[in-house]
């Protein structure tokens, strides 16, 4: 091993023993933290009190958390993802997701770690800047260090971001559950949006109005549910909706409109839960010429008619099961074939780049039968568990020679984790764009140029 990269990690070592050293005031610190600050700004803010903050793990950190959100995965939910987090790589991921108004988003971390550590849980909705400059990221929610969950409800559709990272110096393993829902209980009995076959926005009458509701048909007298805890705020008889109830919910600032109904069993002023009923399908009003229904609509003040569909529609909620090896998680491997490098958990998601047999990459997690895997330059992405093998055994060999220059901890480093005499046999690992993984004969593992192999798009 030469002298440099002995000289990186006694540095290294320092620094961990210093940062270790000082745990006991960065708990002094947070014993006073700042109620209008975040779990994870709290931290930032430790660190720095504790004289921190220009430490070389502690800018890592704080780099990771904000790369993380440039580069977060595109998932589907519902997500239940399994990983490991190393002490030694301040590490962070993110995940980005698409949330419509109405439904409601849970999201949970369990951790197992050999001490207690703090882990961090924020939402975050990017804005995307007008003069094309760097998207910004606007914490909307997030969840307590120690609660590890939380539940949201958008008051508008687009994507958002949801970030994990551990306090330094832990290493963790954990499992992060991701499922959308739909914030509203559905207002029909033993019925669900299959059973709605006039959406909201359709015109009626020649084109003069257009529907403010969705119709959800049912057997006359199948009973109409309260969707959510609120007040009966109207209960009345004629116009276009007929025998119609009116219920606010205070919660989401909503008034809820259930119309055409054959009998009314609520009352005004009457307090109801979520499943309570409150009358029976019928059609009564302009529905006299349908088949019975229920007419649901849902209005916020200042605002109007809101599409009903995604605050009642029920999505998926089981994740697949973990069916790849956690214990592969944070370490080396290589394809046993070509195969694809994908966006996210699907063979239907956009491919990333294409791999080529032995490409070398670290898996950090996995997903149903999917790992989540780093090439060495960075690039993050998905493939499919029986793609990999291990890279114990070597694929060939290869006598070492001048033109392969020294091992190097990383393809195209600075840093020579070790030299090596011309001649001496190398055994190669896998491989990497025009870099060659290499074990040497004394067991160093480290990176080499493969004089023969032009530079490719992706190995």
């Amino acid at each position: 091993m030469n002298q440099e990269h002995t000289k990186l990690q006694t540095l290294t070592l320092v620094g961990l023993v210093a940062l270790f050293a000082s745990c006991s005031r960065i708990e002094e610190v947070l014993e006073s933290i700042q109620p209008d600050l975040t779990p994870h700004e709290n931290y930032s803010k430790a660190l720095e009190r504790a004289g921190l903050a220009e430490s070389a793990l502690a800018r890592a950190w704080q780099e990771a958390s904000g790369t993380a959100l440039d580069v977060a995965l595109t998932i589907e939910t519902p997500y239940l993802e399994f990983g490991y987090f190393a002490a030694e790589r301040p590490e962070a991921i993110a995940y980005r997701i698409d949330l419509k108004r109405g439904q409601s988003l849970f999201v949970s971390v369990e951790v197992e770690s050999e001490e207690p550590a703090l882990v961090f849980l924020d939402l975050f909705r990017p804005i995307a800047a007008s003069d094309g400059s760097p998207d910004q990221y606007q914490r909307i929610t997030g969840a307590d260090s120690n609660a590890r969950r939380f539940e949201f409800e958008p008051s508008r559709d687009g994507e958002y971001i949801i970030r994990l990272q551990p306090e330094l110096l832990h290493s963790v393993r954990f499992n992060i559950r991701l499922q959308k829902t739909a914030s509203l209980a559905f207002p029909v009995q033993d019925h669900d949006t299959g059973a709605i076959r006039s959406g909201f926005g359709v015109a009626r009458d020649g084109g003069r109005r257009s529907h403010h509701g969705v119709d959800i048909f049912a057997p006359r007298g199948t009973p109409v549910l309260a969707v959510s805890d609120g007040t009966v705020s109207r209960v009345r008889t004629g116009g276009l909706g007929g025998r119609h109830i009116w219920v606010r919910d205070t919660k989401r600032g909503l008034s809820l409109y259930y119309a055409h109904l054959d009998r009314q069993l609520a009352h005004t002023g009457q307090r109801v839960r979520a499943g309570d009923t409150l009358g029976l399908v019928g059609n009564t009003g302009n529905a006299r010429t349908t088949p019975p229904h229920l007419h649901f609509g849902v209005y916020r003040r200042g605002e109007g008619p809101i599409d009903p569909f995604s605050y009642i529609h029920e999505l998926p909620q089981e994740p697949p099961e973990l069916q790849v090896d956690s214990g592969a998680f944070g370490e080396w491997f290589r394809t046993g074939r070509e195969g694809n490098l994908r966006s996210s958990h699907s063979a239907r998601s956009p491919k990333l780049a294409t791999l080529t047999r032995h490409a070398m990459l670290r898996i950090r997690a996995g997903v149903g039968r999917w790992y989540r895997v780093q090439l060495p330059d960075g690039l993050t992405g998905f493939v499919i568990g029986d793609l990999i093998e291990a890279a114990e055994k070597p694929v060939s060999e290869v006598i070492a020679e001048a033109s392969h220059g020294p091992i190097m901890e990383q393809p195209g480093g600075f840093l020579a984790v070790t030299t090596q005499e011309a001649g001496g046999k190398l055994s190669i690992l896998g491989r990497f764009k025009e870099y060659l993984r290499v074990r040497s004969p004394t067991g160093v593992v480290g990176w080499v140029r493969d004089p023969t192999t032009r530079r490719r798009s992706v190995d």
